[in-house]
């Protein structure tokens, strides 16, 4: 039986829930830090490189407590919405609508790529892939196509996390072998259906919006089979009130992060149901 850890994306704040859910599922003592398989996407890319890096959850968690001050921030203004509503809803297949936004990405004027890669220095641990296995979901600017990077992509780890995280319009475009690539949550917010050949799958899931059906998490995780076991926590009340309107905003990391810690310890019985049934 394999297990595999789908962590979607959800931006500064997303990445606070997702490792403050870790933390208090594995303070109800659940042993879901060493799955089979891990998807990430977006913010969820972030929190899986950093989770198979080897170091421990607490320290995860405590790093996102830490003061906000300096770090920068990012907002979705209502002209890139609007671009995101266009993609999903463009004629002739969801790679036109993707290749669209990433044309807008593309003449977007935002700040540097090399600010944004050196980001990623400080909030990945390492450049080498983790034994374990992890996929890093991003889409090709140019042509809307999905891309998946894992070990065996000859992708360092850093590049392939900041291509998942380049919210078209908001941060550059990541350049990759001669290609540029945007958000993995363009394609879907979870992609939990590269989680096939699992048989317990644990979605975390910071949002979980997409207007196309083929992205939808509950379409996705049918896809799997009927076998598959498969559980879907999302932010509740108390957590969508810490994380605020704006997931681009590191003021609200601490607070999401204690959400996420006490939601865990609600929903551990039933993510228990699924990670360890046999």
């Amino acid at each position: 039986m394999s297990r595999a850890l789908v962590l979607g994306g959800g931006g500064i704040t997303g990445i606070a829930w997702e490792l403050g859910l870790l933390a208090g599922l594995s303070e109800a003592g659940l042993d879901i830090m060493s799955p089979d398989l891990v998807v990430g996407t977006s913010a969820g890319s972030v929190v899986g490189a950093q989770i198979l890096s080897g170091e421990r959850i607490e320290d995860l968690y405590d790093r996102q407590l830490a003061d906000p001050s300096g770090e920068a921030g990012g907002r979705m203004g209502a002209g890139a919405l609007a671009r995101f509503v266009i993609a999903s809803a463009w004629p002739g297949g969801a790679s036109r609508g993707r290749a669209y936004l990433g044309r807008a990405a593309l003449r977007a004027s935002t700040n540097p790529e090399s600010d944004s890669r050196a980001v990623f220095e400080s909030l990945v641990p390492r450049d080498s892939w983790p034994e374990r296995r992890l996929l890093v979901t991003a889409v090709d600017a140019a042509t809307g196509e999905p891309r998946v990077f894992d070990r065996e992509s000859g992708v360092q780890l850093r590049d392939a996390v900041a291509a998942s995280c380049a919210v078209p319009i908001v941060w550059p475009p990541i350049t990759i072998q001669g290609h540029r690539y945007i958000d993995g949550g363009v394609r879907s917010i979870a992609n939990a259906d590269l989680a096939a050949g699992c048989d317990r799958v644990v979605v975390l899931a910071p949002a979980t919006f997409a207007l196309r059906r083929s992205g939808r998490i509950s379409r996705q995780l049918s896809s799997l089979g009927r076998d598959v076991r498969s559980v879907v926590v999302t932010p509740d009340a108390q957590a969508r009130a810490s994380i605020g309107r704006n997931v681009l905003d590191p003021a609200q990391r601490a607070a999401s992060a204690r959400a996420g810690r006490r939601q865990g310890a609600v929903v551990a019985s039933d993510v228990k149901a699924v990670w360890s049934a046999r």
